[in-house]
């Protein structure tokens, strides 16, 4: 039997750390204790399970602690990621560091993520719905705490810039009951007459804290809400869904007042540069018309000149009218004259007198013409009467006779004349047979006699004999 094998310390601590390397980077959830931070920045403690005895050594080195977000502290609780790690010299089993967060951050940031996505298949985040904010607002909502700092940042900016209502509706911002709170808030403003704008505020704080603002409840009454609203939630780093829906974003509560409330001061030096402006453009417009009506003025001459031109005008086209007048008169005198002439060689009762003589001669003319005309008509007639009725007869006799013939010879051709000699006609599908090739046996054929005809069936067929 081969005797065991046995490893060096050094040896196995390899091992043991190639084995380790296997696993690569891990996340552990647990509470923080032991917890240490050295004078070199290094960060030591033990991550405990709550649901089972189990503990973890770890070690988070100066430049990783210095950018975590999580709070390290005893008892806080965290999740962490990081690769397992050997240390040889104490032969201690320990997770390095690189990420801490506070626990359930990771889940609620994907959360936060799924309703991103799901709020912008609805259109909910689209620049497209977002409502223009008015330049001059007279009545101001402001949904906040009314015992935050967040308030009083809003009140003191908008107080310092112009004279507007400012209408609180007071609600939690922090807590489980607040998305619920900040809902019935913004419903109860909305109801107000005469309101121009909304704003949605709260202080700074952790992400935890501002997590009734990433609500899909609060989101979705901020996107229902009929009055604009300027959300103004944490710091200028904060994002959060309700700042997405809403019309307009602010970094902050102050900066939110800024936005809503225009500046006193700016208004009046716009105004008053807008006055500077306008003077210089009408001392511009007015020098202008001036010199236009000086050049015109200058242009203008007396109005008894122009008066007796127009006179001289007037009595030069009376003249021409006159004469004009008067060729007009003579032409058309002349013209009438002719029409009168034409119309006396063309009187109708003189066409009318001329018409009828020649009238009264055509009938003399036929009176004498026609008697004899009409005894000659008479004898044709007669003569044409006769023939036709001697032409049938004739006509029917020979007619009769070619049938007589006719039928003769065709009954000569009759093929029942050939029947009643005692011959057949042997028939087979219609059509008659002449050769004994053309039928097998065992075809049903048709005998036609001279009266009536026979059903059989070929029992065989004889060819003719050659001779």
């Amino acid at each position: 039997m081969a005797p065991p094998r046995v490893y060096r310390v050094g040896q196995l601590s390899r091992r043991l750390g190639q084995s380790f390397e296997r696993w690569g980077e891990v996340w552990v959830e647990g509470e923080i204790s032991d917890f240490r931070r050295a004078g070199s920045g290094h960060v030591y403690l033990t991550l405990n399970d709550a649901s089972e005895s189990a503990q973890l050594r770890c070690v988070m080195f100066a430049s990783d602690a210095a950018r975590t977000k999580a709070e390290l502290r005893n008892d806080a609780r965290v999740k962490v990621r990081g690769r397992f790690d050997l240390y040889r010299p104490r032969g201690a089993f320990q997770l390095v560091v690189r990420v801490a967060l506070p626990a359930g951050v990771g889940d609620r940031r994907e959360q936060i993520e799924r309703l991103k996505k799901k709020l912008a298949a609805e259109g909910l985040l689209s620049l497209d719905r977002k409502r223009p904010i008015p330049r001059f607002p007279a009545t101001v909502g402001v949904v906040t705490s009314r015992g935050g700092a967040a308030l009083h940042d809003v009140i003191r900016v908008a107080s310092g810039r112009a004279p507007v209502r400012l209408v609180l509706s007071h609600c939690l911002v922090q807590g489980p009951d607040a998305p619920t709170s900040i809902v019935m808030a913004l419903r109860r403003i909305a109801r107000l007459e005469g309101l121009d704008v909304i704003i949605l505020t709260r202080g700074g704080g952790a992400s935890e804290d501002l997590s009734a603002f990433n609500d899909e409840r609060v989101a979705r009454a901020v996107a229902a809400c009929p009055v604009p609203i300027v959300c103004g939630v944490g710091h200028e780093v904060d994002e959060s869904i309700a700042d997405l829906v809403a019309d307009l974003r602010a970094a902050t509560p102050s900066n939110a007042a800024e936005l809503v409330v225009p500046d006193l001061g700016v208004l009046v030096e716009a105004i008053e540069t807008a006055q500077r402006r306008l003077q210089r453009a009408m001392e511009v417009r007015i020098g202008s018309e001036r010199l236009a009506l000086e050049r015109l003025d200058k242009k203008l001459r007396d109005p008894r000149h122009a008066l007796s031109g127009v006179r001289r005008a007037f009595d030069s086209t009376q003249v021409r009218l006159a004469r004009a007048l008067r060729r007009q008169l003579v032409t058309t005198r002349k013209r009438l004259a002719e029409l009168e002439r034409r119309l006396s060689r063309a009187d109708p009762s003189a066409r009318l007198a001329q018409q009828r003589r020649v009238l009264d001669a055509l009938g003399e003319r036929l009176a004498r013409t026609l008697p004899p005309r009409l005894l000659r008509e008479r004898v044709t007639m007669e003569q044409l009467a006769q023939r036709l009725e001697a032409s049938p007869r004739a006509a029917a006799l020979l007619a009769r006779q070619r049938l007589g013939v006719l039928g003769a010879r065709l009954d000569a051709l009759s093929p029942l004349r050939v029947l009643a000699r005692g011959y057949a006609i042997t028939l087979l599908d219609g059509r008659a047979l002449t050769d004994a090739s053309e039928a097998s046996a065992g075809d049903p054929v048709q005998i036609r006699l001279a009266r009536g005809s026979l059903e059989a069936e070929v029992k065989r067929t004889i060819p003719e004999e050659n001779g």
